[in-house]
């Protein structure tokens, strides 16, 4: 049960990250229009970074649950 504990913020963190990121390069790259963002090439390239950050980290949650197994 401890090791679940120790999983779950990496991967929480992890899904907020990638959603996130995902949601700024989609407005960086003017495909979700309407926001201040939208079409701004600072978001095309911060997106892909916070995204990859966020892939990482429920890697790092996924190998540490095998781990463990």
């Amino acid at each position: 049960m401890a090791d679940v504990k120790r999983i779950w913020p990496l991967l929480v963190a992890g899904v907020v990250l990638a959603v996130v990121g995902l949601v700024w390069t989609l407005q960086g790259l003017d495909v979700l229009r309407g926001s201040v963002m939208s079409g701004s090439s600072l978001w095309a390239v911060v997106g892909p970074i916070v995204l990859l950050s966020g892939i990482v980290l429920i890697g790092m949650a996924i190998a540490r649950r095998r781990r463990r197994d």
